[in-house]
């Protein structure tokens, strides 16, 4: 069998690990691994990962030492050429063009809604695993990338919080995430800090006010709110002005750390979670699944439609929300 895979979309910390884990665990059963470049856009294009020898095939040792690096070595993109239905019937002839059996995409809903949207014009197998920093796909606990971004952040929000004390400010640190509270819920409830501003809760101004005047009142001389970027408000910059007309009882400042979270070298957990998950992707394959996303629930591997694993929205725990404000008060 002849077995592609790409990274699509957003770049996620461990997407590295997952492709080496692809490409070991099939070479391992005796099939062959195209690697393409560039995602959906570079299947298009034909640009195929190729040896020394200039064959488009990876060996065991095209993915050495790549469990450690950020980012991905097939690159990734967005092609919205592959939207169209011209776009699809091309991407549909060179998979038969170059005798490709079976897909394993490594991304998050785009790539997925792409893979749905392929299949109906190519009979080959796809089943592709999750890597989004943001965490928002159902049919799996974590995604790749996810643990990795929270890192980051919590790094930032740990330096950030010195000169917060030293010059006893308010910071806003926006983190990213979409529509998903995930990344600046672990990230405050990690890094400590005393509010969170995420996508499933109304932000009310006045009960931050509130809240930071308590604060004030009890000796606080500093403090932190994690702003996820698609909040109610229209993120940290927005909120700031909101509370400072508002009477905010801090000097205020605003950090972004946008593609930060991206990048940078996979924590263990991605690099496990990632490993297990591209195994897991080449056994579905070799037992005949197809349309499907490999996930980990609870420890276990579970497979889960790509319809599903994008149908709703991956709400955060309210168990933590709450462990959140207790900390905090």
């Amino acid at each position: 069998m002849r077995i592609g895979v790409f990274c699509s979309g957003g770049d996620a910390p461990g997407m590295n690990a997952c492709l080496r884990a692809v490409v070991r665990a099939a070479i391992s059963q005796g099939h062959e691994v195209v690697g393409i470049r560039r995602g959906y856009q570079g299947l298009l294009e034909e640009d195929f990962f190729r040896t020394a020898e200039l064959q488009p095939i990876m060996k065991l040792r095209s993915v050495s030492d790549v469990l450690k690096l950020g980012g991905t070595i097939l690159g990734t993109s967005r092609s919205e050429r592959f939207r169209s239905e011209e776009g699809l019937r091309a991407a549909a002839a060179i998979l038969k063009k170059h005798r490709l059996h079976a897909l394993i995409p490594i991304g998050g809903d785009g790539t997925f809604h792409g893979a749905v949207a392929l299949a109906r014009y190519w009979d080959g197998q796809i089943v592709g695993c999750p890597a989004t920093i943001d965490n928002d796909l159902l049919g799996t606990d974590f995604t790749i990338g996810f643990a990795t971004a929270v890192h980051t952040a919590v790094e930032a929000v740990d330096k950030l919080r010195d000169t917060a004390e030293s010059h006893q400010r308010l910071f806003l640190v926006e983190v990213m995430g979409r529509h998903c509270g995930y990344i600046a819920l672990y990230t405050a409830l990690a890094g400590g800090a005393e509010i969170v501003v995420i996508p499933e809760r109304p932000t009310k101004v006045e009960e931050i006010i509130a809240e930071l005047r308590k604060l004030k009142s009890r000796g606080k001389k500093s403090a932190m709110i994690i702003v996820s970027e698609e909040n109610n408000l229209g993120g940290a910059a927005r909120l700031e002005a909101m509370l400072c007309q508002a009477g905010c009882p801090y000097e205020t400042r605003v950090v972004n750390l946008g593609h930060l979270q991206r990048g940078g070298s996979p924590v263990p957990a991605d690099r496990i979670l990632a490993s297990r998950l591209g195994e897991f992707a080449v056994k579905a394959v070799l037992q005949g699944r197809s349309g499907v996303m490999a996930g980990e629930v609870r420890g276990e591997p579970v497979l889960t439609s790509f319809e599903q694993a994008y149908s709703g929205h991956k709400a955060v725990s309210d168990d933590l929300y709450a462990l959140l404000r207790i900390l905090a008060s």
